[in-house]
């Protein structure tokens, strides 16, 4: 019988201890939900452990073959390039392995349930009827990128999670690198008429990003007392989230991919971005590596034909 390839957990990193030992034990809930599979978990960046010492960890187990799944809910930057370069530097320290690379969570339609049970909870009692949510507007929160196809898709989530399940709206926001921010999303919610207003980060896990979220709500919800506003809590480890990344394994290891390539910034001149079309992807050198250094200087990022969503070596 062959082998299953071991699973490899790509995460962004965070500087919240918090945030980085929820996705520590997630790894570790899954290497204990399925105890005949290899798995292992690093960061691409700010938290230990790097990605490159989990690599290592799993060929040090004997490993030769694994899928790496990025946990993360947008395909960015990350998802696209820092994370398919790492891993062509990780085949370059370790000749002999190989790997599929599999894709991001996406809003599918699991996590919007949790999403909808977030939004439950934040609501508690206030919102037990049809008319009583007919009432509330949401604000979906996204990380925000410079990439305007990730910033697409965290719309796209909003959009599905207002089919259908009898919301006044729900409208979208980052807290980074992209428009609207948090305050100005509320305002446009209290422009359209809103006067509840449940706030709800995008989020996977706890870390800065999504406590910056609460601030700026809390701030805003002050300055606006004639408005009722609530936040919601992140996704978190839920059993959805579990199984999500179980399902993108199971699409690696078969080749079952679809990753959307239709808008990405590095394969179609996008105006205003005309100039990544091609580029080179580059692998973040996470301080905590002790080979950090290995490959300054000597284009180990690799950009695959001028594409870097690179699925199989």
């Amino acid at each position: 019988m062959t082998t299953p390839p071991a699973l490899l957990i790509a995460g962004h990193g965070t500087r919240d201890d918090a945030g980085a030992e929820a996705f520590r034990d997630f790894v570790r809930e899954l290497g204990r939900r399925h105890p005949g599979l290899p798995v292992a978990g690093g960061f691409i960046e700010l938290s230990p452990p790097p990605l490159g010492e989990a690599v290592a960890e799993l060929v040090e187990q004997g490993v030769r073959r694994f899928a790496a799944v990025p946990l993360m809910l947008v395909s960015a930057g990350h998802a696209k390039g820092d994370i398919p370069a790492a891993l062509a530097r990780e085949k370059e320290r370790h000749p002999g392995i190989s790997y599929t690379y599999g894709r991001p969570l996406g809003p599918h339609p699991a996590l919007l349930d949790v999403l909808e049970r977030r939004l439950d909870e934040a609501l508690g009692s206030s919102a037990r009827t049809p008319e009583d949510r007919a009432e509330v507007t949401v604000l979906l929160v996204g990380r925000g990128s410079t990439d305007p196809d990730a910033n697409a898709e965290v719309f796209k989530a909003a959009r599905l999670l207002w089919e259908g399940r009898g919301y006044a709206g729900v409208e979208t926001a980052f807290v980074s690198l992209a428009a609207p921010d948090v305050p100005s999303g509320l305002d446009r919610c209290a422009a359209l008429g809103a006067r509840r207003i449940v706030v709800l980060p995008y989020f996977l896990f706890t870390g800065i990003l999504p406590d910056r979220v609460r601030q700026q709500t809390e701030g805003w919800a002050a300055a606006h007392p004639e408005v009722e506003v609530r936040s919601a809590d992140v996704i978190g480890p839920e059993p959805e989230l579990l199984d999500l990344v179980m399902e993108r394994y199971e699409e690696a290891v078969k080749g079952d991919l679809r990753m959307n390539c239709d808008s990405c910034v590095y394969r179609i001149a996008l105006p205003g971005f005309e100039d990544k079309v091609g580029l080179p992807q580059q692998p973040h050198f996470h301080p905590d590596d002790d080979d950090h250094h290995h490959g300054h200087g000597h284009g180990h990022g690799h950009h695959h034909g001028g594409h870097s969503h690179s699925h199989a070596h």
